[in-house]
């Protein structure tokens, strides 16, 4: 070991003395004015630093890097390089020729990797994504119902529309009802909007008369499933009467004895009550004749045929030769509807008779099982209104007779609605209520209001299907479910306060014009009515135009026998067809 000691000389030389051998380093000039090398040994050109030693300037800002870094690896090009360690790079000076040969010779003794932080954003970002997820079930759950219910949208929606360059319903566009005439003088339009604000509340009412005879309800109906269907029969014999309101003879006796000062059908009260509802134009003749008003249906008015897919969003055919056309299964709807209020009879001969006979039958003649219930209701002091209720069938109920109305839904393809009745009908009633009221809000809420009219006991709905989609006379019966008409009332949000609110708001503004006939009619394209006045013989001579096209309507099905049915006479078919018109 050599043990080196500086002595500072007289002369200013530094000097180290080794112990063994002496090693003169040169001589080091003193610089008397500051600190660093003499100016002037500079500007001679004499120096005495050691040859090939690399100078890098710095300014006093530069922070010096680190003297020996072990840890850096210049072979990895990712790595960051620190501006500090620029100061004392030598790597690639060219003052050091055998650097390369230094460095492939040295051999770092430890070679783990530089500790990790135990800290830091670039851990916890890789931990996160390495940690299991924690998902509450509840919301798992909540995802994959709501994704179920988006597929079954998706699912309808592309089921139903099979044709995508089909116009929507929005965009279906609808003819009135009856032909306005340029000479038709228009008073007033009222739109819906003001019906919902309506409430009037009216007594109960009063029985003025009861016409005709009743049938038992056959109760083995009530357990009709899809899987023990009943074929729906046809019933050509018995006769269907649709009078209007001024045709009806104990109408008119009622009148010249002053019984009332408004008289009207419920088929014309119920299309009134249920105005906000309907889609479809309809219109009802208003005759004021001194200080009487009667409300009054044109012959062959739309009024006694059923809708069928009213207020549905899908737009039926519109092509009326179409089976599913509105006009077609209107008509199909109608004879679906007469021939299942006769079916679920028991029909044995077995009557209850009333008051008086039917009042529009001839001796002799078979008639369908319906009432008539002459009903007045007082609207105010001096103003009441008599109206012809109907009821269908009878039934005893703990001793006790209960009325019934009869009334029949009809599914004819259901691609149009989403739901088959035969897969849902035993374990998703609910469901395809729910359709139907979605899609004939407007034939249900009449249905509905014409029960509490008649105040009948309860209301029977039928289920009944085409035996196949494009078959349009042969029908089975699926179920008959029964409801009390206001509990199926308030459940479809049928407000009867606001039901006579109509009327009554109506029946006041008619009160109002002068002696004449006027017609109110639902516009085709807006929520809204309007009422014209129009000559004294105005749909004087529509029958005569309107039954040839229900006749190639109702004229097939009688085209053979079913169950030992003989078909009948033209006479009786005529008689019928006229009816229905």
């Amino acid at each position: 070991m050599i043990t080196r000691t500086p002595i500072r000389s007289s002369d200013s030389t530094l000097c180290i003395v080794p112990m063994g051998k002496a090693f003169d380093v040169g001589a080091v000039p003193f610089n008397s004015d500051g600190w660093g090398p003499p100016e002037t040994a500079a500007a001679g050109g004499t120096s005495n630093l050691p040859l090939n030693v690399p100078f890098a300037p710095f300014s006093r800002s530069d922070k010096l890097g680190r003297i020996a870094d072990w840890t850096r690896n210049f072979n990895n090009p990712t790595r960051s390089k620190n501006p500090a360690d620029s100061v004392f790079d030598f790597t690639n000076d060219d003052s050091f020729p055998a650097s390369a040969d230094d460095d492939a010779s040295f051999r770092l003794v430890d070679g783990k990797p530089p500790p990790r932080p135990k800290f830091g954003p670039k851990w916890r970002f890789q931990q996160q994504r390495q940690l299991p997820q924690r998902r509450d079930e509840e919301v798992e759950a909540r995802k994959r119902e709501q994704e179920k219910e988006r597929a079954r949208r998706d699912r309808l929606y592309h089921m139903n529309r099979s044709n995508p360059n089909a116009p929507r319903r929005e965009a279906a566009v609808f003819k009135s009802s009856v032909d306005i005439q340029p000479e038709w003088n228009m008073h007033d339009q009222i739109p819906f909007s003001t019906f919902s604000k309506l409430s009037f509340t009216v007594p109960e009412p009063e029985d003025l008369l009861l016409c005709g005879a009743l049938e038992y309800y056959d109760r083995s109906y009530d357990r009709i499933t899809p899987k023990n269907e009943r074929r729906l029969e046809r019933f050509k014999n018995r006769n269907f009467f649709k009078v209007t309101t001024t045709d009806d003879p104990v109408i008119r006796r009622l009148a010249n004895e002053d019984k009332a000062t408004v008289f009207a059908t419920d088929t014309i009260l119920s299309t009134l009550m249920c105005a906000p509802r309907s889609v479809y134009s309809w219109d009802i003749v208003v005759q004021r004749v001194g200080n009487k008003l009667f409300f009054d249906k044109r012959d062959g008015s739309q009024l006694d045929l059923l809708s069928v897919h009213e207020t549905s969003q899908e737009p039926l055919p519109e092509a009326k030769d179409d089976i599913n056309s509105a006009h077609s299964l209107s008509v199909e709807a109608a004879y679906i509807n007469q021939n299942f209020s006769q079916q679920v009879l028991i029909r044995d001969g077995n009557k209850v008779t009333f008051d008086e006979a039917n009042p529009f039958a001839n001796e002799g003649e078979e008639v369908a099982s319906v009432a008539y219930r002459y009903r007045r209701w007082k609207l105010d002091d001096e103003m009441y209104l008599v109206a012809r209720c109907e009821v269908h069938s009878v039934v005893d109920v703990n001793k006790q007779r209960s009325f019934l109305t009869l009334n029949a839904l009809n599914e004819f393809d259901p691609k149009y609605s989403g739901v088959d009745w035969r897969q849902k009908l035993e374990t998703q009633r609910g469901a395809v209520l729910a359709t139907e009221l979605k899609n004939n809000a407007n034939k249900l809420a009449k249905w509905t209001a014409q029960a509490l009219l008649a105040s009948a006991d309860m209301m029977k709905l039928g289920y009944v299907s085409r035996i196949h989609p494009r078959d349009h006379f042969n029908h089975v019966i699926l179920a008959v479910v029964g409801y009390k008409p206001r509990d199926f009332a308030a459940q479809i949000n049928l407000n009867t306060s606001n039901m006579w609110g109509i009327v009554k708001s109506i029946v006041d503004l008619c009160m109002k014009l002068n002696e004449g006939k006027y017609v109110l009619v639902k516009d085709p394209s807006k929520p809204q009515v309007r009422i014209y006045e129009v000559p004294a013989d105005a749909f004087e001579n529509d029958y005569v135009e309107e039954p040839l096209p229900e006749d190639e309507q109702v004229q097939p099905p009688a085209e053979g026998t079913e169950g030992g049915e003989t078909v009948t006479t033209n006479d009786v078919e005529d008689k019928q067809i006229d009816v229905q018109a």
